[in-house]
């Protein structure tokens, strides 16, 4: 007998296993009925089309970035010419263009250009005469009597020892 209840266990123990691994196998595997799975569906489809979103937003994100990207990089090389205009005009540059066309043969540097270049500079910038027709001013007497005269009549002085 107990060689029977000995070998009656060991016939049951294969049995226990198998049914251990039955109902572990269900728990792994959660019984789905047809409205969960379509509501599983439903979130899966909700959750894809969230990420699409997100993927556009990206997208327009990178879109709007290099087009920025490219402003900047025009308003630098903008700056960049101005910065050189504006060294050329300090140095006296007679003709802008020109000096920027021989600008590159001197490595960019004003300074070697003024040097190898002297014809493109002035010593001075050009003084105008009179006002900014180069004629003079309106209203002004170059006559030293006349500028007198009309002093006098301002002040409200007699013009009768002018005359005399």
């Amino acid at each position: 007998m107990a060689g029977d209840a000995h070998g009656d266990k060991t016939q049951e123990e294969p049995q226990a296993q198998e049914d251990l691994g039955q109902q572990q196998a269900t728990q792994d595997q959660p019984q789905v009925s047809g409205t969960d799975w379509e509501k599983a569906v439903a979130e899966r489809d909700e959750k894809i089309a969230a990420l699409e979103e997100q993927v556009a937003e990206a997208a327009k994100n990178a879109e709007t970035a290099e087009q920025l990207r490219v402003e900047i990089a025009e308003l630098k090389a903008q700056g960049e010419s101005d910065r050189i205009d504006f060294r050329l005009q300090l140095a006296g540059v007679r003709n802008l263009k020109a000096a920027r066309a021989v600008l590159g043969d001197h490595g960019g540097d004003v300074d070697a250009l003024k040097e190898a270049e002297p014809w493109l500079f002035a010593d001075a910038p050009a003084k105008q005469q009179g006002g900014k027709t180069g004629l003079p001013n309106a209203g002004t007497s170059a006559d030293a009597g006349k500028t007198m005269r009309r002093w006098r009549k301002l002040a409200g002085l007699d013009d009768s020892n002018d005359k005399a």
